[in-house]
């Protein structure tokens, strides 16, 4: 068995022996669509370490006794990348639309993320059918409409498919602070033209909680991992496209995707 296999069965054993919550109850208590997100990126083999550490009434999302599921987002931006370049370069009216599968439901939701007061993600959402590669009327309506509340005109604006990442996921209950704490392993990006990019050693946890964190993020300082700018969708465009202005992502790329800056202009 590799490392990284070993890696992967440990944190199974880990999670495997974590008392369960359900869906429903899960949304219930720690639903968190308006929330402040903390990101950090870390080597598999660190996981368990980080999950063995967390208090004792954690418990873990479970579906019909399956811990971990499957998941595609593709995000849309428009031809200038106008979603990607506010996250770039920090404005404060900024957006990400995506259409987001359950793999092992097959559901599919639009969501669209916006920036709140004081640095926090509000996110709204809508069942979706039909195609994932275009944005039906339906929910091209509601991304004009959630946009315009948060300061943004799209009326003029086209969306197209500019990124596609998919990922295996561990959702966490946290009771002590009512947050979450996501486990997201399996990482693969890929653009529309089928370039790709895989990070199998590397997880991104990222933690969903109110501006003074959670027992999860003090866990994980104590360990030397701090929040870091890895946004799914602006890193990885970052690592795959080095025509985009990457200064916001560097240190990110530099620490875990060091073969994507090649060639890039020193």
């Amino acid at each position: 068995m590799t490392a990284l296999g070993f890696e992967s069965e440990s944190v199974g054993r880990v999670v495997g022996a974590l008392p369960a919550i359900g869906l429903d109850e899960l949304v219930a208590q720690a639903s968190l669509l308006t929330r402040l997100d903390r990101k950090y990126m870390l080597p598999v083999a660190d996981l368990p370490l980080v999950l063995g550490g967390l208090d004792e009434d954690t418990r873990v999302l479970d579906v019909d006794g399956a811990r971990q599921f499957g998941y595609r987002s593709v995000y849309f931006d428009t031809p200038e990348m106008d979603g990607y370049l506010g996250a770039a370069r920090h404005r404060r009216r900024r957006f990400k639309l995506r259409i987001r599968t359950y793999l092992d439901s097959g559901r599919h939701y639009f969501e669209v993320k916006t920036r709140g007061p004081r640095g926090t993600t509000v996110k709204q959402r809508i069942p979706y059918e039909g195609d994932v590669r275009r944005l039906g009327p339906d929910a091209r309506a509601y991304a004009d409409t959630v946009l315009a509340e948060a300061g943004i005109n799209s009326g003029r604006l086209r969306f197209v498919p500019a990124l596609t990442t998919y990922y295996r996921r561990t959702t966490l209950f946290l009771p002590a602070t009512g947050s979450r704490l996501t486990v997201d392993t399996d990482l693969t990006w890929a653009l529309p033209d089928g370039t790709a990019l895989r990070t199998p050693d590397r997880a991104i946890v990222e933690t969903k909680a109110g501006r003074a964190g959670s027992g999860a993020d003090r866990l994980l300082w104590s360990l030397k991992h701090r929040p870091c700018p890895v946004s799914k969708y602006g890193t990885g465009l970052a690592a795959l496209r080095p025509d985009l202005p990457s200064n916001r992502w560097l240190p990110v790329l530099r620490r875990h995707f060091p073969t994507a800056l090649d060639g890039r202009p020193a």
